[in-house]
């Protein structure tokens, strides 16, 4: 490398986005926020940059300032971080203005979030998030209309039904479970961790998975070794009736020694009740107790919005797409800035994966959008017609731009070509002394010319090129641009 040159190169965990891929996110989040907005939610807005304190979560120390959050010092040496997710920032903002706030508070937010981790695959270190949460309510009704939400923004986007499922579990059955197999005490903390990230590998390994894993340990294909918990047959038996599926009922009768797993199936059955009085059934929000989220975040119900369809993974192998969204109640984080306790509950959309998703099922287009109409220069002392030309066709609500680099004709076509653009503007003497313009349609003259393999017969056609009158560009550029079926806009 030359002396005095800078490697260009990305940072490990973060992506360039393409045209593609914005206009293809933004068409979404149209979507979801006219959604959102349906159900009386607002838009707010919070800063990337808060006081690491009041991240919460992640709070450093002296030692490790970075540890899970990207963080620094500002002139008052404060340490402040990028937000790590838009739960902690909207809690803070609830906090500062609650008293000028309507109670319940509804709001709903996008943007970028950051995560100091180890980056991997289809793990980044930045990543966009669409949130909805509803601050101040107790009543699980507002957990039953976050399920219900998840399930007509899913289906507003073109997911039909069969092809997701809203999964709805209370974390109080999940404790409730802990304390009824005895692991309620605080310092069997770790136990009871490691007990809750055993049930979350239902879906991967099965009851008899999972079993070796709240027991002695369990021994993959590779050979791996991973640690068990060490309970015995009578707590690994209880446990396990958690993910079962056998119902309601039974699980209440499992948890019957527990006041904290009975509550949480009473808000679960209130929750069925509440979404079938609506419309929804089981096809679209299904109670499932072998859901597990947020082992130390969530304080009541969770949800988790999952797409059933097919993909093949890195492998080629077929697999279920899976998770693109999930939430639940937590009460306890808002209550951190005010005296009092704040309920809340809400959830969160990882727009880049239901993005992909959308992208598999064909529901948005992997295709560029049109670029704009190119006026070519192929006369530098006449550049004001050009640009007349330019704005005249803006004003019309077509998109357009005048070239303005230094090239000539054929590397100007190369580049309206690369632009996208469905036609360029071409004005040479001969045409502006008649009071005309040429116009190209490139898509048409590409296609037309799949028949063309003599240049004698191609120059004597001139494939989708048409000489107007410069008083009529405007109008023929809207015909053209009509006749292939596209915007102007």
């Amino acid at each position: 490398m030359s002396a005095g040159i800078t490697e260009a190169r990305l940072p490990r965990g973060f992506v360039d986005r393409t045209p593609d891929e914005i206009r293809a996110s933004e068409a979404m989040m149209r979507v979801i926020r006219e959604t959102y907005e349906r159900y009386g939610f607002e838009p707010v807005e919070t800063p990337l940059v808060e006081f690491t304190d009041a991240l919460g979560k992640f709070l450093p120390d002296q030692d490790r300032p970075n540890e899970g959050v990207f963080s620094f010092q500002d002139d008052d040496e404060q340490w402040l971080s990028l937000r790590y997710d838009l739960t902690a920032p909207l809690a803070r903002l609830f906090a500062e203005n609650h008293e000028r706030l309507p109670k319940p508070y509804r709001s709903y937010r996008a943007g970028w979030v950051f995560r100091n981790e180890k980056p991997g695959p289809g793990r980044f270190r930045q990543f966009m998030q669409f949130d909805a949460d509803t601050v101040g309510a107790a009543s699980v009704a507002a957990d039953a209309e976050m399920c219900m939400m998840m399930a007509d923004t899913l289906e507003a986007l073109g997911i039909p039904r069969g092809q997701y499922v809203v999964r709805v579990n209370n974390r109080k059955v999940l404790d409730g479970a802990m304390e009824a197999a005895g692991l309620a005490a605080p310092e069997q903390a770790a136990v009871r961790l490691n007990a809750m990230r055993a049930l979350d590998k239902f879906d991967k390994f099965g009851l008899e998975g999972v079993a070796l894993l709240l027991g002695p340990g369990r021994r993959d294909e590779s050979g791996d070794f991973t640690k068990g918990c060490g309970l015995d047959a009578g707590q690994i038996e209880l446990l396990l009736a958690v993910l079962d599926g056998k119902g309601l009922e039974s699980l209440s009768g499992v948890l019957a020694a527990s006041p904290r797993g009975q509550e949480g199936v009473a808000e679960l059955v209130e929750i069925g009740a509440l979404i079938r009085a609506a419309g929804y059934r089981d096809d679209r929000i299904r109670i499932d107790t072998s859901v597990v989220r947020g082992l130390e975040y969530y304080t009541g119900p969770v949800y988790e919005a999952e797409l059933l369809f097919e993909t093949k993974n890195d492998d080629g192998q077929p697999v279920r797409f899976g998770s693109v969204g999930g939430g639940g109640r937590y009460d306890g984080l808002v209550g951190r800035f005010l005296k009092e306790n704040v309920p809340a509950t809400g959830f969160s959309i990882g727009v880049s994966r239901l993005t992909a998703a959308l992208k598999a099922l064909g529901k948005l287009s992997s295709a560029d959008a049109r670029g704009p109409v190119v006026v070519l220069v192929m006369d530098r002392s006449a550049i004001a017609s050009y640009q007349t030309m330019v704005a005249e066709l803006r004003k019309a609500g077509i998109r357009a731009e005048m070239y303005l680099g230094s090239s000539g004709m054929k590397p100007q076509m190369k580049y309206a070509d690369r632009r996208g653009a469905p036609i360029v503007v071409i004005e040479g003497s001969n045409e502006r002394e008649a009071h005309e313009v040429q116009l190209k349609d490139l898509a048409l003259g590409k296609e037309m010319s799949k028949d063309i393999s003599d240049n004698e017969i191609w120059r004597a056609s001139r494939p989708a090129q048409v000489t107007v009158k410069r008083a009529d560009l405007v109008a023929e550029v809207k015909r053209m641009l009509g006749a292939a079926g596209g915007r102007t806009e």
